[in-house]
């Protein structure tokens, strides 16, 4: 991993493919290259950023209708220029970009090694461009038949686009396990690895699926086939996105923007689902499927990251209001754990992107096991949204930044749009009590605004708290999920280590940390189990730690026991999650700023994990 993009038509090349590659800049990188057809086939790299790239290749003639580009985000050998994409075969007349992993690589290599062939860089990607080579030349087959054979022989990942030489009007790609989208123009071709450097070009897209290989020639119709040789018709779909969406509008960072535009991406997510005056909560996507749920034996929800955070919430929200037992696991483990699982099970999978390879693997491998498989994600025609038996997108719009925020809030605010379907199909809970969460749901956008704007408390505290090493994050309930994900919000982009916890299980153990240096987050407001919450912050305040808590607008208890507090407006105990984020977003944002931290592509991470 970790971008991809391509072109091929009658406009010059290398402008959309550099544009391409700074819309792509937010999936995390370490390197960046890119390879035309001019006369011959050239290639340029560089370790770093998009920028230098294009500082390298001020002086180059890059003239040419056709190219290959990439970002890159090491997995096999160092970050540095020679294992940069494109690569080239050994004849030099073929170049590749590559994400993924090729498990096999090194038996591959073996074998190349074996009949002569060479290897610059330390790359599985050099690998499999070699092999395709070697497969044209010794078998005297057709480029496009040389790809088709050589994936035949990979276990792994991989989204491949092949430049060749001797090709000129063509580029073939190729897909597994990992997102690749064609945009079909009028007289052109784009592909990528999402739809983010193609929506200014095009509407119309096809996304490939699974071992399909996609021959693209200039002035022809596409072609597909999958690794089997079977003819595929490909699909085209309109994409939902506007090019708007992508600009920063203003805001220093992605992120920033992304955490402002919050009221909108959380109404969006109800919108056409809510009607709190007719007392209606539908998601037209599962609506097949709710009898299932009802039934079923539990529900697991599987997700990575900020979204296993929103699953953690969601658990909460199914076993609380709907009465529905929920697991809530890793799908980086549940994959690998064996677990009992069947017809009788119905699996919830959440990610943003719809392309995380671990929640992928998960959801094939409960499938074999024979359970309902249902999805959570923002992005329209994503894998995971293809794999599933049915689903409910999120509505969010792009998130460009790496640390995810609107689609955290928009993931919970789905979650509890079908607990409370499944709560009202289910009757369990009073009709009075029912419209009464409904209108605090309706209300939630406004009451986001309001947060927002907290006259600069969040500047003010991160000002204070720049320079701390470890940051404790302590909920109860409905909170605990919260400050799992406020401590990987700051860790994501300041680098400072930070831990969430349950309060009550601040006494089992990191109680020891507390002294005058630890800043300790509470999520206190005044709902729940309150009290206790409140204990456990008398309990910090006597080691001298210091104190920040989210509370209800107007509470005097935590505020003369506190050194700083951020106030949310009163709502439901099982809203708060979505308005207690915010701040905490906030607050990890003006802090990593302060720290020199670049907010929108922090280091190692990348947006979208489509590698294990």
């Amino acid at each position: 991993m970790c971008g991809i993009v391509a072109y091929i038509g009658p406009k010059q090349a290398y402008p959309i493919l550099l544009k391409g590659l700074q819309r792509l800049e937010y999936r995390g990188y370490d390197s960046a290259g890119i390879a035309l057809l001019n006369g011959g086939l050239i290639l340029f790299k560089t370790k770093g950023k998009v920028a230098e790239l294009e500082d390298y290749l001020k002086d180059k003639n890059l003239k040419g209708t056709i190219g290959i580009a990439h970002t890159r985000w090491a997995t096999h050998g160092e970050p540095n220029q020679t294992n940069a994409h494109p690569h080239f075969s050994k004849s030099k007349k073929l170049a590749i970009i590559h994400n993924g992993i090729i498990e096999n690589y090194a038996a591959l290599k073996k074998e190349l090694t074996k009949r002569g062939y060479t290897f610059d860089s330390d790359t599985d990607t050099e690998v499999l461009i070699n092999l395709i080579e070697d497969i044209q030349q010794n078998e005297n087959v057709s480029l496009e038949e040389a790809v088709r054979i050589s994936l035949n022989q990979v276990i792994g990942a991989y989204a491949i686009v092949v430049l060749s030489q001797d090709n000129p009007d063509m580029l073939i790609a190729a897909r597994k396990g990992s997102p690749l989208v064609i945009g079909v123009g009028e007289d052109d071709y784009f592909i990528a690895s999402d739809a983010t450097p193609i929506i200014e070009y095009t509407k119309n897209v096809v996304y490939l699926e699974d071992e399909e290989v996609a021959v693209v020639k200039r002035g022809e119709d596409l072609q597909i086939r999958n690794i089997k040789n079977r003819k595929k018709t490909p699909y085209i779909q309109e994409l939902e996105w506007n090019l708007n969406e992508l600009e920063k509008g203003g805001y220093e960072h992605f992120m920033l923007k992304e955490i402002y535009e919050q009221p909108r991406s959380v109404k969006d997510s109800m919108r056409g689902r809510l009607n709190a005056q007719s007392g209606i909560v539908s998601l037209g996507g599962i609506v097949d499927y709710e009898d299932k749920m009802l039934k079923a034996r539990r529900i697991i929800m599987i997700a990575c990251g900020t979204s296993w955070h929103a699953g953690l919430v969601g658990e909460y929200l199914f076993e609380d209001i709907a009465r529905i037992p929920v697991e809530v696991e890793y799908a980086s483990e549940f994959r690998y754990r064996n677990p009992i699982i069947d017809e009788n099970d119905v699996v919830i999978a959440i990610s943003q992107s719809g392309e995380t390879a671990d929640t992928l693997a998960a959801i094939e491998m409960a499938r074999s096991k024979g359970a309902t498989i249902l999805g959570i994600c923002n992005v329209v025609g994503s894998s995971i949204a293809r794999a599933t038996d049915a689903g409910t997108y999120t509505h969010a719009g792009p998130e460009i930044g790496v640390a995810s925020t609107k689609a955290f809030t928009a993931q919970v605010t789905v979650l509890t749009l079908m607990a409370l379907r499944l709560a009202k199909l289910k009757g369990t809970l009073p009709k009075s009590r029912f419209m009464q969460l409904l209108n605090e749901l309706e209300a939630l956008p406004e009451k986001i605004t309001k947060v927002l704007d907290d006259h600069g408390i969040t500047e003010r505290i991160a000002e204070e708290f720049k320079a701390a090493s470890n940051f404790l994050y302590l909920g109860r309930g409905y909170n605990f999920p919260v400050a799992l994900e406020g401590a990987l919000k700051l860790k994501e982009i300041s680098y400072i280590h930070a831990e969430g916890y349950p309060a009550a299980e601040m006494k089992h153990g990191p109680i020891a940390l507390i002294d005058e240096n630890m800043p300790v987050v509470f999520i206190a407001p005044n709902k729940g189990i309150y009290e206790k919450v409140v204990s456990n912050i008398q309990e910090v305040k006597a080691r001298n730690g210091k104190i920040i808590a989210i509370v209800t607008e107007g509470d005097t208890t935590v505020k003369d026991l506190a050194d700083y507090i951020i106030e949310i407006p009163e709502t439901e105990e099982m809203l708060v999650p979505i308005l207690a984020s915010v701040p905490l977003q906030k607050l990890a944002y003006y802090i990593a700023i302060l720290r020199g931290c670049n907010v929108d592509q922090p280091r190692n991470l990348a947006k979208s994990v489509t590698v294990e």
